[in-house]
């Protein structure tokens, strides 16, 4: 099995374990959004820790690395709060599909992070993707508020804005594993002021629904680890969108919902944006390097 094939293995089986988050969230029913994302990360960290207890993984951290490792916390955690929002209040696949926006965020943040120059057809790509969105809200045509519609966009721009950070923090040298504990230690620590005089009671079920959730989400983040390490992002980051395929089909078999035909508009012309900017960007890294 060549090193390709593997790593789009391993995307597939991260946008399967992500979807699973989403209906594992949902089906914990009626609990806060702020306190599910405490168990979420409460599992992201102890995993996370025991990895880097396992791989005896050596962090040798910069005076000008704290204040990026803070910054891409802080978004990762908007990025978190806004999906599991998005999530307890829309269908799981247009949610998901919202925070699939998350690519097009990292193009525009790299342009200032990164100092990435932004081509036209990117612009383009981008324009396009977010005239999709319009297609999955429907504003003035559904019964759904939009305030929900606009969280989860949030939630993307946020996580859009921490997987750009994640770039940066990579090329000075900060392994992964530290870079997911230090993100699911200062979310559980950020979020836990508001969880603790708000806490509200659950029953086993529903905190083995998010203990499940947390589980699905750390399988996620280390298979996409797993897969970005076996081929680069551009040969098979597009397989992430495998996700709203799963989330429309666990959300049909667990939840009885069903995206209407606005909505799969809406993912066609995201997903089509997403597959353009996909084939441009590996053309464009194939002439820089003389491929």
């Amino acid at each position: 099995m060549s090193n390709k094939t593997k790593g789009i293995l391993c995307i597939i089986l991260s946008s399967f374990a992500w979807a699973a988050m989403g209906i594992f969230v949902r089906l914990a029913g009626d609990v806060p959004s702020m306190q599910k994302s405490v168990f979420r990360n409460l599992v992201a960290f102890i995993v996370a820790g025991i990895a880097l207890l396992v791989t005896r993984t050596k962090v040798k951290l910069k005076k000008g690395d704290w204040p990026w490792l803070l910054f891409r916390a802080v978004a990762g955690t908007i990025g978190l709060l806004g999906n599991f929002y998005a999530l307890d209040r829309m269908m799981v696949a247009d949610a998901n599909m919202l925070n699939k926006l998350a690519p097009f965020f990292t193009v525009i943040v790299s342009v200032f992070l990164l100092k990435e120059a932004l081509k036209l057809p990117q612009v383009l790509c981008i324009a396009v993707a977010f005239i999709g969105t319009l297609f999955v809200i429907k504003p003035g045509m559904s019964a759904m508020p939009a305030g929900p519609a606009v969280v989860a966009l949030l939630g993307g721009a946020g996580a859009g804005t921490a997987y750009s950070v994640v770039r940066l923090l990579q090329k000075r040298g900060i392994p992964g594993n530290f870079i997911v504990f230090f993100f699911s230690l200062f979310s559980c620590v950020v979020v836990l002021p508001w969880v603790i005089p708000h806490y509200q009671p659950m029953e086993a079920w529903q905190l083995g629904y998010l203990l499940l959730a947390g589980g699905a989400a750390a399988v996620g983040q280390f298979a996409v680890t797993a897969a970005y390490k076996f081929a680069p992002a551009r040969e098979i980051s597009i397989y992430d969108y495998s996700q709203i395929i799963f989330s429309t089909l666990l959300g049909f078999l667990f939840l009885g919902e069903v995206p209407d035909l606005w909505s799969f508009a809406g993912y066609g012309i995201i997903i089509a944006a997403s597959v353009f900017m996909f084939l441009y960007n590996g053309k464009r890294v194939d002439r820089e390097t003389g491929k």
